[in-house]
């Protein structure tokens, strides 16, 4: 036979994951200071850059020149 679960001790332990998840997302956006925060968008912002600056132009855009 089966094990007897408690309906309602399983829904308060898939609420409580639920809310840890959220938590732990929440702690890594929120969680940073904001030099480390603009130093980390400076560097993702400079990364596009460069692979925008890497990226073969669109053949439009060659051909007007």
């Amino acid at each position: 036979m089966g094990e007897i679960v408690n309906l309602r001790r399983a829904r308060k332990a898939r609420d409580r994951a639920g809310k840890e998840t959220a938590a732990a997302a929440n702690r890594a956006r929120f969680g940073e200071a904001p030099a480390t925060r603009d130093l980390r968008q400076a560097r993702e912002r400079q990364q596009a850059e460069r692979l925008a600056a890497h990226l073969r132009k669109a053949r439009d855009e060659v051909e007007e020149r």
